[in-house]
């Protein structure tokens, strides 16, 4: 396959920064948080040079010590970068980064943007379409898996854009998983993580409610676990969640708070296509309840202390 090349304007034709996809590429990571800093960690050990930017800095200095370089301040980091990538809580929190502190407006022309955080399908094409206004490549690229994932570089993206650019940033993607999945056009990741934490969240709950109707009936947790997870019904996750369920130890894999946020950007993308998702809006009220009764910072398993008291 012959090298891919990234546009190169006028002003920068002597950047060789700009001009080719090698083996190794100059990185910005922007967004260190559980994910991110497991994401930034694995570019740096695969020979990428990673620069990285947080809001809270101490997070940027703590992956000082695995090979990245924290930036000063975010137009910083994404200058002279080659490719851009964004991890960040939410849709609002991503446009402040991007556009309102000046983000897009500091990549290099040409550049690639791509971004890995859970967000609406229409403001992943609206921030598309600012991209490419500024003659940004742009990649909505959101992941599938945990913590634990990101930590072993087993997660699967699921990106939308152009073909070209996926094998731009295929190096990039295969340092940090394990699996490319492209969906479509700019704006089908973003679309297909709805649908896949869409379906998350109601199983995780109804896994829950399952086990708390067993508990009425009489029957222990572990019957259950032996006789169902190792079966079709049960969706693989369930039984990395089985152990955290069992000792009740809610430490963060994937916070419920986002898990939530992920429930109401669906809800709210259905509407405006005029779907009623009557099973989601159950489910929203139950992470609704366990973000009040102060479950938001705890691993979506948590939402075991509301669905399963019925």
């Amino acid at each position: 396959m012959p090298t891919q090349r990234f546009p190169v304007s006028p002003k920068h034709s002597r950047n060789t920064n700009f001009q080719t996809r090698g083996k190794f590429m100059k990185v910005a990571f922007i967004g260190l948080g559980i994910m991110g800093s497991r994401m930034a960690t694995n570019l740096a050990k695969a020979g990428h040079s990673v620069c990285v930017w947080n809001r809270t800095p101490e997070k940027s200095a703590s992956l000082v010590s695995v090979g990245c370089v924290p930036a000063a301040s975010l137009t910083k980091a994404v200058k002279d970068a080659q490719v851009v990538i964004t991890m960040l809580s939410d849709p609002q929190a991503l446009r402040d980064v991007a556009l309102g502190q000046g983000m897009v407006d500091a990549m290099e022309w040409g550049s690639m943007w791509i971004d890995c955080s859970t967000i609406d399908p229409a403001t992943s094409r609206q921030l598309a379409a600012n991209a490419t206004n500024r003659g940004l490549h742009f990649l909505d690229a959101p992941v599938s898996g945990s913590s634990g994932a990101a930590a072993n570089a087993k997660l699967v993206f699921f990106v939308g854009g152009a073909s070209e650019d996926i094998e731009t940033a295929r190096p990039l993607f295969e340092a940090m998983g394990s699996r490319i999945v492209h969906a479509g056009p700019q704006g089908s990741g973003a679309s297909l993580k709805l649908v896949n934490n869409l379906f998350l969240a109601q199983a995780q709950a109804a896994w829950s409610e399952a086990l708390g109707l067993a508990e009425l009936f009489g029957l222990s947790h572990q019957t259950v676990n032996d006789a169902i997870l190792p079966t079709h019904v049960a969706p693989a996750f369930l039984g990395f969640k089985r152990s955290k369920i069992e000792a009740r130890e809610w430490s963060p894999e994937f916070p419920l708070k986002h898990a939530l946020k992920d429930i109401r950007l669906a809800l709210t993308a259905a509407k405006n296509a005029g779907m009623d998702l009557q099973q989601l809006t159950a489910a929203e009220s139950l992470y609704a309840q366990a973000l009040s009764r102060g479950f938001g910072d705890s691993d979506i398993s948590a939402i075991h202390e509301i669905a399963s008291r019925g």
